[in-house]
């Protein structure tokens, strides 16, 4: 098995402050703390497969390697912000934002909608994180999300192998799991990234979900290039068994380019008024 990467294998020496973007150091603060809360993760995953001890090993791993990834984005903020503090972020996070750690059935409604829901999220991590890479020229935020997007695309596969196997014994149609794959995808509106914006940017005003959502998505949309978006829809479409690289999933993707644009320029627009 190949080591894993650590902290100490980014060059960390190469940073350049003069290449920090400061619309992407907002939206890179907001994500440190979504990665970092991945203990509250694997809980509830832990307490949804109760009696499935190889998938709650590989969430434990799974969530080790989450909190390297906001240990990682972490030091990068301090280094591009040094009025930056995690701690006290990530304190104000799980303060305003914890997920139902009582939980023992899935809120998907099933064991296999819990996880085409996380490979929809891996999709989109490893989108995201390509997209930074490719829209960067900051060297160490660079290679950090070089690495992530790295791992949330292994972490995809994971998620996905144990979608197959519990596919393999109590089947879920694949409408079924399409229409949780767009109610994941729709989630990311929801108070989470919100929330981890206001507390990464220092919680300045009043919360609003409306206009701290509408924030985070205005920096992180104008990131994303077409094949990131083909690419990530592709996976999800995977996990719901449609051909990753069939017509339906050309055409999906089209559709989601095409929103995407749109709701970048309803954003930008609403930013300038």
């Amino acid at each position: 098995m190949m080591r894993h990467w650590t902290l100490e294998d980014i060059p960390w020496n190469r940073f350049d402050p003069a290449k920090v973007d400061a619309d992407l150091l907002r939206a890179v603060k907001a994500a440190t703390l979504v990665e970092h809360n991945a203990e509250d993760y694997v809980t509830y995953l832990c307490n949804v497969f109760a009696d499935d001890p190889a998938f709650q090993a590989a969430a434990r791993q799974w969530g080790v390697e989450e909190e390297q990834h906001g240990r990682a984005l972490a030091r990068w903020c301090q280094l591009a912000d040094p009025s930056f503090d995690p701690a006290r972020a990530m304190a104000d996070f799980q303060t305003h934002y914890r997920l139902p750690l009582d939980a023992t059935d899935s809120v998907r409604g099933s064991r296999n909608g819990e996880l085409v829901a996380r490979c929809v999220v891996e999709c989109g991590t490893s989108s995201f994180y390509s997209a930074i890479r490719d829209a960067t020229d900051e060297p160490v935020l660079k290679a950090v999300a070089a690495k992530i997007a790295g791992d949330e695309f292994r972490h995809y596969k994971l998620f996905l192998d144990h979608l197959q196997r519990y596919q393999a014994t109590a089947p879920m149609g694949r409408l079924a799991r399409l229409r949780i794959a767009l109610g994941r995808i729709n989630e990311t509106s929801d108070d989470e990234l919100a929330m981890a914006y206001w507390c990464g940017n220092g919680r300045q005003t009043e919360y609003d979900r409306g206009r701290e959502s509408a924030a985070y998505a205005l920096r992180a949309t104008s990131l994303y290039r077409f094949g990131h978006i083909q690419r990530g829809l592709g996976m999800a479409l995977k996990a719901c068994d449609f051909e990753p690289q069939g017509w339906f999933s050309r055409f999906f993707a089209q559709i989601g380019w095409r929103l995407l644009q749109w709701r970048r320029r309803q954003l930008a627009a609403e930013a300038a008024a």
